[in-house]
C-alpha cells in the first residue's frame, strides 16, 4: 500500500509522515530530501545549478537512497544531516524546478515506493508522481501556524527571515503542489502530531485489503 502526503511547507508532511509510518511499520520515503541531496552533490562538484540536463544526468547516475534507519544516500555519502544546512534551504528549488530533474526524480521516486507498503511525502505526490496511491491526503495549516513551525524547525535562523522565507517558498512551489484526486484534506492547525496521524491510520486500516 502507499500513502501519499502533499501540502505546502509548514503543514507538517515530514513530521506526520514519520510518525505515520512508525505507527504502520510502512517504509518512509521523503521526496523532498531527494532533491535537496542532489543539490548537495551538484554544489560539491560544482555543477551550474541553472544547468538542468547536467543536473538530470547527475540525478540518474547517482540514484538517491535511503537505509534502514532513514538516512539519505547519494554517491555513497551518508548526507541526511548535510542537506538541511542552510545553504541548501537557499538553493534547492532552483534545482527543483527543472523539468529534466523532476522527470527523473519521479522515476526514482516510483521505484523506491513500489517496495513494499510506504509513505511518501512531498509536492505532487499524489496528483502526480504515484496517482495510484491507495491512501491520498493533503496537509495544510494557517500561515501564521506555519510560519511558527518553520522558526522552532530552524532555531539558528531568524524569525522574520523564515517568515518571508515561507512566503518566497510558496510561491516557488505553487506549480508543484497540487489537491490529487480523491485527496483527504487534513487542516493541522492547532492539532497535535498523533491526532493527525490516528485520522490517517483509521483511513489506511479502511481501504487495507
Amino acid at each position: 500500500m502507499i500513502v501519499a502526503i502533499d501540502g505546502p511547507a509548514g503543514a507538517g508532511k515530514s513530521t506526520v509522515a514519520r510518525a505515520l509510518a512508525e505507527r504502520l511499520g510502512f517504509h518512509y520515503l521523503d521526496t523532498g530530501a531527494m532533491y535537496r541531496a542532489l543539490t548537495w552533490l551538484a554544489l560539491r562538484r560544482e555543477i551550474p545549478l541553472d544547468r538542468g540536463a547536467e543536473l538530470a544526468e547527475l540525478a540518474r547516475a547517482h540514484p538517491v537512497d535511503f537505509d534502514e534507519k532513514g538516512r539519505v544516500w547519494i554517491a555513497e555519502t551518508d548526507v541526511t544531516s548535510s542537506i538541511r544546512e542552510p545553504r541548501i534551504d537557499r538553493v534547492v528549488p532552483v534545482v527543483a524546478r527543472h523539468s529534466e530533474v523532476r522527470e527523473v526524480m519521479r522515476d526514482r521516486q516510483r521505484a523506491l515506493g513500489s517496495e513494499g507498503n510506504v509513505v511518501i511525502e512531498g509536492r505532487d505526490i499524489g496528483a502526480v508522481v504515484v496517482p495510484n496511491a491507495e491512501v491520498k491526503v493533503y496537509l495544510e495549516a494557517d500561515p501564521e501556524e506555519r510560519a511558527r513551525r518553520r522558526v522552532a524547525e530552524r532555531p539558528g535562523i531568524g524569525a522574520d527571515a523564515l517568515v518571508t522565507d515561507l512566503k518566497l517558498r510558496d510561491s516557488r512551489d505553487a506549480v508543484n503542489t497540487h489537491l490529487a484526486e480523491g485527496a483527504i484534506v487534513i487542516d493541522t492547525t492547532g492539532l497535535a502530531v498523533d491526532d493527525v496521524v490516528a485520522r490517517i491510520v483509521a483511513v489506511v486500516e479502511e481501504r487495507q485489503p
